[in-house]
This record gives structure tokens, sequence and C-alpha cells, in this order.
């Protein structure tokens, strides 16, 4: 099992909004502190909600920390006067974010995600180095997740508890794994199928795309068109192009002119998603060598650059302040500013 201690740090008070969300004044303020797109970097401290602090007190002191607390402002501002519906997607990007940020900042969690076939879990060992994921036939009816942690796994026990992955689903890479140091920090997640039968698997992976740091779409030659995945998933992260990345999986039964050909056709279906630009890699875990080279390189990257987990916050800041901006007024003339 991956067991340990907890790695976040201590809380401090006076830092929340608490009194002082009531004295910002104007609608323009926070609405251009909701728009500020800049990433969070460094380390976060706890926040305590408990006390009234926020995330964004304690969000490393980038824009996600700003842009958190303006969020948080705003819900407390304006909770005597919208629907509470209305507020209720906001409440729990900030119950979520607190929970993240009070998390390990050093671990970056990478979900692989997609239709049953894909070809994820064969994906997920070839990358782990070992086979931990039953594949296929082999893999058993259940709506869980496996994890495989790069690194000291007694560092990341809480965060796995967080994202509730079976004890029995938590490994550690092979021994053959050359990527050992570079991936230092990496908890990849092999989710179940996204178009399951069963209503419960469904959730499951809904609840996890929320909360992970970095989603892997893997699609196949015969279902990369899938509507499930494109309608139901992936136009909903149109906002999460930088921690998006599409495998087109089972390379090695295309020839190469049909591989280049449904690519650019993967291609321009994630455009109408939204994602235009994202990765598109086409990978195989049984001859494709490259491919996946290219994928790891892109992982180590994600890895190594420490901001997957702000720029997962501040894709999803962006969809609720699109959600909330009808509601922002204009900032008002300097001339009526007390």
């Amino acid at each position: 099992r991956v067991g340990g201690a907890d790695s976040g740090g201590g809380s401090r008070g006076g830092g929340g909004l608490g009194g002082a969300a009531g004295r910002w004044r104007g609608w323009g303020r926070p609405a251009r502190r909701l728009r500020d797109r800049a990433t969070c970097a460094g380390r976060p401290r706890r926040a305590d909600p408990a006390r009234g602090e926020s995330p964004g007190a304690y969000a490393g002191g980038g824009g996600v920390g700003m842009r958190l607390e303006a969020l948080n402002r705003f819900v407390r501002t304006t909770e005597p006067y919208l629907p509470p519906e209305t507020l209720e997607r906001p409440r729990r990007l900030l119950e979520r974010a607190t929970r993240r940020l009070a998390l390990s900042g050093t671990h970056t969690v990478v979900a692989l995600a997609g239709a049953t076939g894909g070809g994820k879990s064969s994906l997920f060992n070839a990358l782990a180095c070992a086979e931990l994921s039953p594949v296929g036939v082999r893999r058993p009816t259940t709506g869980a997740a496996y994890a495989c942690v790069w690194g000291r796994s007694g560092e990341v026990a809480d965060l796995l508890d967080w994202l509730k992955i079976p004890t029995g689903n938590r490994f550690t890479p092979g021994p053959d794994s050359a990527d050992q140091d570079r991936l230092h920090g990496l908890v990849l997640l092999d989710l179940p199928d996204c178009d399951a039968v069963e209503r419960d698997h469904s959730l499951e992976v809904d609840r996890l795309l929320g909360m992970v740091d970095v989603m892997v779409w893997v699609v196949d030659p015969q279902k990369y068109a899938d509507k499930v995945v494109h309608e139901r998933h992936l136009s909903r992260f149109r906002r999460h192009a930088d921690v998006t990345v599409v495998t087109l999986n089972q390379a090695d039964l295309l020839p190469a002119g049909d591989l280049e050909r449904l690519l650019a056709d993967l291609r321009r279906l994630l455009a109408a998603d939204g994602l235009d630009g994202v990765l598109t890699i086409a990978t195989s875990a049984v001859d494709a060598p490259a491919g996946l080279a290219q994928l790891r390189a892109r992982i180590r990257e994600i890895v190594g650059g420490g901001r997957a987990a702000g720029q997962r916050l501040a894709a999803d800041l962006d969809l609720v302040v699109d959600d909330l901006a009808g509601l922002v007024g204009p900032p008002p003339a300097e001339d009526l500013v007390n």
C-alpha cells in the first residue's frame, strides 16, 4: 500500500476574507481579478475555512490565489441576493480548491481517461513499466481507479485518500522504469471507462475528472469520434487546453497514411469541442515506442513545471466566470468612485 503522513503546512489567521469580504467596492474590481489568467506558483499553505479563510490566500501568491479570493468575495457578498443554485458551482470550486491546495503541492495528478476498449490500462502499464492495472477481459467489473506514484509514496497518502483511490489499487512503478527521478511527483491514474453502462462507474469518472490536475484522453481508431467522449466530456473542458493531452492509441493497427488522416480528423473534432491546439499524440502500448516516448516526455514536462494544479484551477475559474459574467456590471466611472 502507498501510505504516509500529511504533507500540508500549517494554517494562519487573519489572511482570509472574514469581515473584509464586505469592504470591496464595485463589481468591476472583483470582475477584473476573476478574469486575471495568471497561474499560481510556489507551494500553497493550508487555509482554514472554519475561520473564514479562503483558499486564495494560500495559493502561492500568484494570479490563481487572487482570483480565488475574488470569487470568495463575490459569493459572500452576493449570497443574500442570488438564488442558491446560482452560487452552487462557485462554492464547489472554492471547497475543492481549498482541499487541493492544502494537500501536496509537489505532486501532479495525471488521469488517463477514455471509453471502453481504448487501451487506457495498457498505456497505464506501459508508462509504469509494470502490469498494475488489469487489461481487457481480465479487468474486473469495478468503478474504481488505479494509481501509480513516482517518488516517495508516503508523501502522497492524503492526496490519494482525498481522491478516494482504494488502498489495494495504489502502486509504485516497476523497477525497469527509466524515469524514476525525472517523473518524481507524478501520480498517474487509470480511470474507469467513461462510457460504462453502470451509472456508478460513470459518476466515479465524472468525480475524478473534476479533481485531477491533468487529463490524458485515450481514444482509438474505432471510437475516436465517439459522442460520449466529445459531447459529454471533452467539450465540457473547453477551457482546459493547457492541462489536456489527447492520444490516438493503437496506432500500430493503422497504415501511415490512415494514421495521419485520423489524426487530422481528431484535431478537427477537438477544435469543435473548443480545444483547438491541444497536443495530440499517436501511441501504442504494443509497437509505437516513439509515441509512448513523446507522451512520457510531455508528462515529464508537466510534472517538472510544477504548475499543473494551478493551471487546472485557473481553467475551472474561467468556466465559473463564464457562467457569472452576465451578473457582473462594468467598472464604475472614475468620477463616481468615492
